[in-house]
C-alpha cells in the first residue's frame, strides 16, 4: 500500500513570538489541572536522584500551556509524573489535582482509569506506542471499548473513522485498515493524536510531539493541536525545547531549567521580554536571520547532571550575571510584572529572594 501524504501548507516564521494557534481561552475560575509542589525522585546505585523539584503549574480548559528547555531540564518527567507513569520505580510528592480529585492521592488501578480518559497523552515517538502488528483502526477501536466509549465493536468501529477524519486524515476507511508502517511519520503522529483524544480528554500532555518532524508536517501538527482545543476544549500541556514552537502554539510558557520552573507567564510576554536569564539564553541561542554562520551564541558551560545538588541557584554556574548570593541561596519564583513570575532577583532589582 502506498503511504497517504500530507497536504503541505506553508509554515509560520520560526523563531519570531507570535500569537498562539488557537487562541488563548475565556477567563475561568477553576484550572483543569493544577501542579503544586510536585517532585519526583528515583533512586540509581543506592543515591536518590531529585529529577523534578517542586513544581507548581495550572493549566485552564482550552489553554496552551509549553514547558519550554534544554534536553535534561526535567520536562518530560514532569509530564511522566503527572501520569504516575514510572510506578514504583519513583517517589513522589506534592498534588496533582485534575477537576477536583488528587491523582496522587489515588491507587494504580484508579490512575490507570483516568488514564487515557479524561487525562491522555501523546508520544515523542509515534512508533513506541503503535502496535506494528494490528491496524489503527483496531488499536483507536480497543481505546474506545477499554475505557466504554462505544458500546459495541460498531460503534467503536465508526466513532475510530471519526477521530481519523478529526485529526485531518484523508480517506479515514483506507487509513483505519493500514498497519503504522505503512503510515508517513506525520500520519503515525496524526493516528496517536487520534487515540489520545478518543474519549475527549479533559488535559492532553504532548510530549516533543513534532521533533521527528520536517517543519511542514511540524506545522501541521501545530494547526492540528489549535483546532483540537477549540473543537473540544481540551487544555494542551506540552514539551519542547524548541522555541519556535513555543511561540507557535503557546498561550503560556514554563520555562524549566535543573527539574524547576525558574520563569513562567503569557507566552509573547516570556519570549519577547525574558526576566531570568537563562530564558534569555535560550533565546539568544535562536539562529534568525541575521546569525552569522557558524557564530551562534551558546550557552556556556554544561547543563548540570541529573539530580545534582545546589545550595543556591542552579544556573549560576552558567550565568553571566551571577553574584556570590546566587550561590548562597535558591532564589523563589516570584511576581515581576502581571501574570509573569521569575526565579532571579539580581536580573529583576527590587523581587526579594
Amino acid at each position: 500500500m502506498s503511504s497517504p501524504t500530507e497536504t503541505p501548507e506553508t509554515p509560520g516564521t520560526l523563531g519570531v513570538p507570535g500569537p498562539a494557534r488557537g487562541g488563548a481561552p475565556a477567563a475561568t475560575t477553576r484550572p483543569a489541572l493544577r501542579v503544586s509542589g510536585l517532585t519526583t525522585t528515583f533512586e540509581r546505585g543506592g543515591r536518590q536522584v531529585l529529577a523534578v523539584r517542586g513544581v507548581d503549574l495550572d493549566v485552564a480548559p482550552g489553554e496552551s500551556l509549553v514547558l519550554l528547555g534544554e534536553s535534561g531540564s526535567g520536562k518530560s518527567v514532569t509530564i511522566r509524573s503527572i501520569l504516575r507513569l514510572y510506578g514504583s520505580s519513583a517517589r513522589h510528592s506534592g498534588s496533582v489535582v485534575l477537576g477536583e480529585q488528587d491523582l496522587m492521592s489515588l491507587d494504580a488501578a484508579a490512575v490507570r482509569a483516568v488514564r487515557g480518559r479524561t487525562l491522555a497523552m501523546v508520544p515523542q515517538d509515534p512508533n513506541g506506542s503503535l502496535d506494528p502488528l494490528r491496524p489503527v483502526g483496531r488499536q483507536l477501536e480497543q481505546v474506545l471499548r477499554l475505557h466504554g466509549v462505544a458500546a459495541d465493536r460498531r460503534a467503536a468501529r465508526a466513532r475510530a473513522l471519526e477521530l481519523l477524519a478529526l485529526v485531518g486524515i484523508p480517506g479515514p476507511a483506507r487509513v483505519a485498515g493500514s498497519h503504522p508502517h505503512e503510515l508517513s511519520g506525520g500520519m503515525r503522529q496524526r493516528v496517536a493524536i487520534a487515540i489520545a483524544v478518543a474519549c475527549d480528554p479533559v488535559v492532553l500532555l504532548a510530549d516533543e510531539p513534532t521533533t521527528a518532524l520536517d517543519v511542514t508536517v511540524q506545522s501541521q501538527i501545530l494547526d492540528l493541536f489549535g483546532d483540537l482545543r477549540e473543537r473540544l476544549g481540551t487544555a494542551l500541556l506540552l514539551v519542547t525545547h524548541d522555541v519556535s514552537v513555543a511561540a507557535d502554539v503557546a498561550d503560556r510558557v514554563a520555562v524549566m531549567y535543573a527539574g524547576s520552573v525558574v520563569e513562567e507567564g503569557p507566552a509573547r510576554e516570556v519570549l519577547e521580554n525574558p526576566r531570568h536569564p537563562y530564558t534569555q539564553a535560550l533565546l539568544d541561542a535562536v539562529p534568525r536571520p541575521t546569525s552569522v554562520r557558524g557564530h551562534l551564541k551558546a550557552i556556556p558551560g554544561s547543563p548540570p547532571v541529573a539530580g545534582a545538588r545546589f545550595d543556591g541557584c542552579s544556573f549560576a554556574e552558567r550565568c553571566a550575571l551571577a553574584q556570590p548570593s546566587c550561590r548562597a541561596q535558591a532564589p523563589a519564583l516570584l511576581p515581576v510584572a502581571e501574570g509573569h513570575r521569575a526565579a532571579c532577583p539580581v536580573a529583576n532589582p527590587g523581587v526579594a529572594a
